[in-house]
């Protein structure tokens, strides 16, 4: 529990501080430009004090920084996929003029008391920081800031589009052009899903998977799993295999998966009468990748391993695990998460395979220490 806490806040930290450091960098930009364009020009009159102008931009872009990206840009990012999208725009427009009156009178606040020596509480203070908000200053960063803030959230909401990872690698071109990858891949597949659908009904049981891949979500995330795709009752992840390997990651996957689902256990026995269970199957091997499609875009895999992964999860009902992974995997995933060890299951027909496979499963080690 305390590694998964852990590991979600770091993540948020990082994607805070990232948003921070770009926003204090794009802001800074545009205050050189404006800068060397008023010199340029003539406008500038020795009144001018650089320093103290400086100082304001960088109150004012670290504080946006802050305030958005540590809480408000999170809390859009939270109304975007709860509400309707009208409804959200209207929330993330109050919050951002809010957040906008209270950067400004930072930033106000500061300059104004440089400019008259005076000060930040005094009256002379406070009733110039009134007339900054009536000014084409305020107007001109309102609306600069808006854009930065909305440009923000479409890169945050592609990025969900495409899965973490998946998004960089498109927009850089990387799969452009087929190439071959060594590729971890895990179905993971909801049980009885077809006893479920008929006893909720296709609404209610649309519902039921909506609810399971978003509280599932973090811990694909926190592993660096990249989800492929969705069908129906079923998500396939893959791991590049450095981060796969790394610490665990894929196996660990499932088994943060399990810990999120039987957390949220109460919400699912109110709303559904169940708490859902699910198995999976681990694979890897080369696949080629790359960008398909004219009218929708994506990047797909194409291998045997997509094909035998998901056999090796159609196994699960039949030995009777909720997760198998093929030996070979096993052999290179060597790092497991804590208290978790190997069983072999022997070798396994697979439907619509010639061979036999060696499979393992992984159960709780029980072996004094």
């Amino acid at each position: 529990m305390s590694s998964y806490k852990t590991r979600r806040f770091w993540q948020y930290f990082r994607k805070s501080l990232w948003i921070l450091i770009v926003w204090v960098l794009i802001n800074n930009i545009i205050f050189f430009l404006e800068y060397f364009s008023l010199v340029s020009n003539r406008y500038l009159t020795s009144d001018y004090d650089l320093k103290s102008a400086f100082m304001a931009n960088m109150i004012v872009s670290v504080s946006a920084g802050l305030v958005g990206g540590f809480l408000t840009v999170h809390l859009m990012e939270y109304w975007l996929r709860k509400y309707a999208f009208w409804k959200a725009l209207v929330f993330i427009i109050i919050a951002y003029t809010a957040a906008a009156v209270v950067v400004s009178i930072l930033g106000a606040s500061y300059a104004i008391s440089e400019q008259y020596g005076l000060p930040i509480f005094h009256p002379e203070v406070r009733e110039d920081i009134f007339l900054f908000f009536r000014s084409w200053i305020f107007v001109k960063n309102f609306i600069i800031w808006l854009i930065i803030v909305l440009a923000t959230l479409i890169v945050i909401m592609v990025n969900d589009k495409y899965g973490p990872g998946i998004f960089a690698d498109y927009l850089m071109g990387r799969y452009f052009l087929p190439k071959n990858e060594r590729r971890i891949f895990m179905f993971a597949d909801i049980k009885d899903a077809t006893t479920i659908a008929e006893q909720l009904g296709e609404h209610k049981y649309f519902n039921l998977l909506k609810d399971f891949f978003r509280d599932i979500a973090p811990a694909i995330v926190q592993t660096r799993g990249e989800v492929y795709q969705y069908v129906g009752d079923e998500v396939v992840i893959s791991w590049k295999m450095k981060h796969g390997i790394k610490n665990g990651n894929a196996v660990g996957c499932f088994y943060q998966m399990k810990d999120l689902i039987k957390r949220k256990g109460d919400k699912y026995l109110e709303k559904y009468g169940l708490i859902p269970e699910f198995k999976v199957g681990f694979h890897f091997g080369s696949v080629m990748v790359g960008e398909l499609g004219q009218i929708k875009r994506d990047i797909a895999f194409s291998g045997d391993v997509l094909n035998t992964t998901s056999r090796i999860q159609a196994k699960c009902n039949e030995l009777g695990v909720d997760i198998l992974a093929s030996q070979t995997f096993s052999e290179i995933a060597y790092q497991l998460p804590p208290g978790l060890r190997l069983k072999s299951v022997g070798k396994q027909v697979l439907k619509g395979k010639k061979d036999e496979l060696a499979l393992v499963t992984f159960v709780a080690d029980t072996s004094p220490d």
